[in-house]
C-alpha cells in the first residue's frame, strides 16, 4: 500500500468511523437443552400461579388508579393529585412491586438515594430495554413519565398510566415535539409539588450493549437531573426487547419461567448543569450520557429512533433491516441529510442493489450507471466504498451521496459539464455527442448502453438533450453529475496540464468535508 493510499484510508478511519455497536436495536435469544428443560418444567407449574398473580395484581391497580382519576377532567389530571387521590398511589407502587415480584424479581438491589423531587424534578433513566423498565421504577417510587398517547387506550394498562399522570405524546405530530418540550418545562418549574418525573431518553428500546444518542426534550427544562441506571445481570437475559428480536409475548412467557431474575438499579447523584449545558441542552444531553455510559462500562452511540425508521423501510423495499442503520444523530448532523432524504436515497439504493442482500459490489453499481467496469468506474466506486471491503452500504453510500455526488450535482458544475459536452454549441447534446463523449472516457462501453443512458436523459424522445434535460437528470441521478463532472475536469486539463481532473480530487475533497 502506497504511502498516498495509507493517508487516506487514515482520513477515511478517522472521519464517520463505523460505531463500535453497530446495530444496539437486534437481540438474539438462545437456549440451551437446560434452559429448555427449565422452561417445560416452569411452564406446568410457576406459569401459571405467576401470570394469575400477575394479572389480579393489574386488575387491582387499575381499579386504585380508577378511582383515583375519577370524575377528573383533562384540565384536572393536568395538576398534581391531591388528598385522598394522592393517598391512593401508595397501594399502586405496592401493587406494582408485587406484579414485579410474580415476574421473578424477588429482590432488587439498589444502589444510592433518591433525592427529592424540589432537587432534581427529572430522573434520567438508561438504558432502555425492556418492557420491565417503567415496572422497576415502582421500587425506588412512583414517578411521573413520558408516553406515547396510543397507551392510554391499552385495556387496565390505560387507567394506570392515566394514574401517574404522564406526559403524552404522538410521533407522528409536528407539534408534539414543541409540547412535550413545554410541559416538561412547566412540571419541572413546580417546586417539589410534581412527583419526579422519570424519561427514558433514548427514546426507544435497545440491546444494552451501548447508549444510543440521547434526546434533548429532557433537558431543556435546564434543571437539575438525577441519572438512573437499569442493569439486568442474568445468565439467562428474556427481558431485552428490541425492534429484532423475540416478540413482547415471548419474553414474558420465558421471563415468567425463570426461578430468579436478577435487576439492579443504581441512583447517580444529582447531576448540576454548567453554564455552558444551560444554554445547550444536546451538550447537557451529550455529558450526562458520557457519565452514565462510564458507570455502565459501555461505548456510546449516534443511533436514534430514526434509525428504526429507517430499519422499517428498508423491510419495506425487501432488505435486510439492519441495510437502515446508518446512526442517524451523526450522519444527520455531519451531512445536513434528513430523514425523509435518506428514505429517498434508501429507495435508490435498494433499486442498485438487485440481490437485496444489504450490499453494492462493483458489478451492481456499473450496471446501474450502464457504464463497463474501467479504472474510472472502479476508482470511482471506492469513494463510496470507505472501508475498502470491495462492497459498499447504504451507510456508506449516504455519505458518498452527501460528500461526492451531492458537491458534483451543484448548479455551477452541471452547467459547465453541460457546455463540455455541447460539441456543436447549438443548446443540446445529441446522441452522437453523448456517444463521442462516453466511449473516449470509456472506450470498452456498449452500444446499447450508450443508448439506455440516452434515451433516461431525453425524457422526451427528441432525440437530442437540452440543458434543462441535462440538469433534471443530473441532479436526479448524481452519481452520473460525478462522472460528468470529472470528464469536464479532464477536458479542461488538457489545455491546462496545471488542473488535476482525476477522480482522487473528489476523493481528498471527501475526506476533508467528512473530517470537518
Amino acid at each position: 500500500m502506497s504511502s498516498k493510499h495509507k493517508d487516506k484510508h487514515f482520513l477515511r478511519q478517522k472521519s464517520l468511523v463505523i460505531p463500535q455497536v453497530q446495530n444496539p436495536f437486534s437481540y438474539s435469544l438462545h437456549l440451551t437443552i437446560f434452559d429448555k428443560f427449565k422452561v417445560v418444567i416452569c411452564t406446568l407449574t410457576l406459569f401459571p400461579i405467576r401470570v394469575v398473580g400477575a394479572v389480579i395484581c393489574l386488575l387491582f391497580a387499575s381499579i386504585l388508579a380508577s378511582l383515583a382519576t375519577a370524575f377528573l377532567t383533562e384540565g384536572k389530571l393536568n395538576e398534581p393529585l391531591t388528598g385522598i387521590r394522592k393517598i391512593l398511589k401508595v397501594p399502586l407502587r405496592l401493587c406494582a412491586r408485587a406484579c414485579l415480584f410474580f415476574f421473578g424479581f424477588h429482590w432488587v438491589k439498589v444502589k444510592g438515594k433518591l433525592c427529592s423531587s424540589e432537587e432534581a424534578p427529572v430522573l434520567v433513566v438508561a438504558p432502555h430495554s425492556s418492557f420491565i423498565d417503567a415496572l422497576a421504577l415502582s421500587v425506588i417510587g412512583m414517578p411521573g413519565g413520558v408516553s406515547r398517547r396510543e397507551n392510554d387506550q391499552i385495556p387496565i394498562i390505560g387507567a394506570i398510566l392515566r394514574c401517574m399522570q404522564p406526559i403524552y405524546v404522538a410521533r407522528n405530530d409536528v407539534n408534539s415535539r414543541q409540547n412535550t418540550i413545554a410541559e416538561i418545562k412547566r412540571r419541572t418549574s413546580s417546586k417539589g409539588l410534581w412527583p419526579h418525573l422519570a424519561i427514558f431518553p433514548e427514546g426507544t428500546c435497545t440491546n444494552r450493549q451501548c447508549l444510543i444518542t440521547f434526546k434533548p426534550g429532557a433537558f431543556y427544562a435546564a434543571c437539575p437531573v438525577q441519572p438512573v441506571v437499569l442493569k439486568f445481570p442474568n445468565k439467562l437475559d428474556t427481558v431485552t426487547w428490541t425492534w429484532s428480536g423475540p416478540g413482547a409475548l415471548k419474553l414474558i412467557w420465558l421471563t415468567l419461567c425463570q426461578f430468579h431474575n436478577y435487576l439492579e438499579i443504581e441512583i447517580l447523584p444529582v447531576y448540576k448543569p454548567s453554564c455552558e449545558e444551560l444554554l445547550d441542552a444536546k451538550l447537557f444531553a451529550r455529558n450526562v450520557r458520557e457519565q452514565m455510559a462510564s458507570v455502565l462500562k459501555v461505548p456510546v452511540t449516534e443511533h436514534t429512533y430514526e434509525d428504526c425508521r429507517l430499519m422499517l423501510e428498508a423491510t419495506q423495499k425487501k432488505l435486510p433491516a439492519s441495510t437502515g442503520l446508518v446512526e442517524y444523530q451523526k450522519i444527520s448532523t455531519k451531512l445536513c441529510v434528513r430523514i425523509d432524504s435518506m428514505k429517498d436515497l434508501l429507495h435508490k439504493f435498494s433499486e442498485i442493489d438487485t440481490n437485496a442482500d444489504g450490499r453494492v459490489d462493483l458489478q451492481e453499481f456499473a450496471a446501474y450507471l450502464n457504464l463497463p467496469i474501467t479504472p474510472q468506474i472502479e476508482e470511482l466506486f471506492s469513494l463510496y466504498d470507505r472501508d475498502e471491503s470491495g462492497d459498499i452500504d447504504f451507510r456508506e453510500y449516504l455519505i458518498g451521496m452527501a460528500l461526492v455526488a451531492k458537491p458534483a450535482s451543484s448548479d455551477d458544475s452541471i452547467k459547465l459539464a453541460f457546455e463540455v459536452f455541447d460539441v456543436n454549441k447549438d443548446g443540446r447534446v445529441g446522441e452522437l455527442e453523448l456517444k463521442h463523449i462516453l466511449q473516449s472516457a470509456y472506450p470498452s462501453i456498449r452500444e446499447r448502453d450508450i443508448n439506455c443512458i440516452f434515451r433516461r436523459i431525453d425524457v422526451n424522445n427528441r432525440g437530442y438533450v437540452t440543458y434543462e434535460e441535462f440538469y433534471a437528470f443530473a441532479k436526479s441521478n448524481p452519481e452520473y453529475a460525478v462522472i460528468f463532472d470529472s470528464y469536464r475536469k479532464e477536458d479542461h486539463s488538457k489545455t491546462d496540464p496545471g488542473k488535476s481532473g482525476t477522480v482522487n480530487e473528489a476523493y481528498e475533497d471527501a475526506d476533508r468535508a467528512a473530517k470537518a
